[in-house]
């Protein structure tokens, strides 16, 4: 396939690049580099099945050629303030990507006749009061809160997605991704497993807000890729949670960091410090998944900490 791939110099998307090339398909990736990383796709500026264009997807935009996919993963992820790539500091482009950028590539994948797939997120469930999460939760989202401008501008993008495909008949997916981590991250993109990583690194005790009760699932992020090319393949309208079962507290997480890092310094706990509207418990329901499409994560969490920690040990150069 020739596949368009929006937000390509992001986390995910280089991973979802690289996937495709050693698939043998042609990938035209676009960026506009707000959160995503040149360095990213480097490796694959020389790849002869990679074509760059440097786009913001809010505004409009063409692709010569055929299209046989349009994979719309463009979009600020980070919900931490402190980060200036943390959506909070980048609201207006946050619901851009998410509203104008979502026709653009809907339109664009009608024009070519291209399937079409959405990257969502466990975002659109907000602070669930149903656990874990299956796709047919509607979810508990304050429509004007503070995470409000990425939790709503997903809720917009897939409910316009569904428009597409019931009126256009165009052939559509939603992937609804639940935390992911691996090499690539941002060092400073202010979430947990950076954060924690980068302290741990140092030799400095990990910064846990609140008593660190609160729980995730973290997804290795070649799991995830291998469950986006999966639902690529199958025809389902409806959204497909993807992430990983095993719930574990952020509290865990960091000890577990501390242990794999032979890090004393142990654990400093400060206080919460919470969006409103922030989950205290995220959890995939991943039946569907298992069922369409035969997938579940098979790195375990800690195989895939010492392959992120690898990644940034070299980038931090220690």
């Amino acid at each position: 396939m020739r596949v368009l791939l929006t937000g390509v110099a992001g986390f995910i998307g280089s991973h979802l690049a690289e996937r495709l090339l050693q698939e043998g398909h042609s990938v035209v990736g676009l960026d506009n580099f707000l959160t995503g990383q040149r360095e990213n796709i480097a490796h694959l500026l020389r790849h002869p099945r990679f074509s760059f264009m440097e786009q913001d997807v809010s505004k409009p935009f063409r692709v010569e050629g055929p299209l046989d996919a349009v994979l719309h993963f463009a979009s600020p992820a980070s919900p931490n303030p402190d980060s200036p790539y943390g959506y909070p500091n980048l609201p207006i482009e946050t619901m851009q990507a998410g509203s104008l950028g979502t026709f653009h590539t809907l339109d664009l994948a009608r024009e070519h006749g291209a399937r079409y797939m959405l990257a969502s997120t466990s975002e659109v469930y907000g602070d669930p009061q149903v656990h874990p999460q299956p796709e047919t939760y509607w979810g508990h989202v304050n429509p004007v809160g503070e995470r409000a401008v990425y939790d709503e501008a997903k809720r917009f993008a897939e409910a316009l997605t569904m428009a597409y495909h019931r009126k256009y008949g165009l052939d559509t997916r939603i992937v609804r991704i639940f935390n992911t981590y691996g090499p690539r991250m941002r060092l400073d993109d202010g979430r947990v497993i950076p954060n924690f990583l980068q302290q741990a690194l140092r030799g400095e005790p990990l910064t846990v807000y609140g008593d660190g009760s609160q729980t995730r699932s973290f997804c290795y992020v070649d799991d995830l890729v291998e469950g986006i090319l999966r639902l690529l393949q199958v025809q389902e309208p409806y959204p497909v949670n993807l992430g990983n079962p095993h719930e574990i507290t952020v509290l865990e997480l960091a000890e577990t960091i501390n242990r794999l890092l032979d890090n004393p310094a142990g654990v400093v706990f400060l206080p919460h410090r919470m969006l409103e509207g922030d989950p205290v418990r995220r959890c995939p329901d991943i039946t569907k998944a298992r069922t369409l499409l035969g997938w579940e994560p098979r790195v375990g969490l800690e195989e895939g900490l010492r392959r992120t920690i690898e990644d940034f040990r070299q980038r931090m150069g220690l």
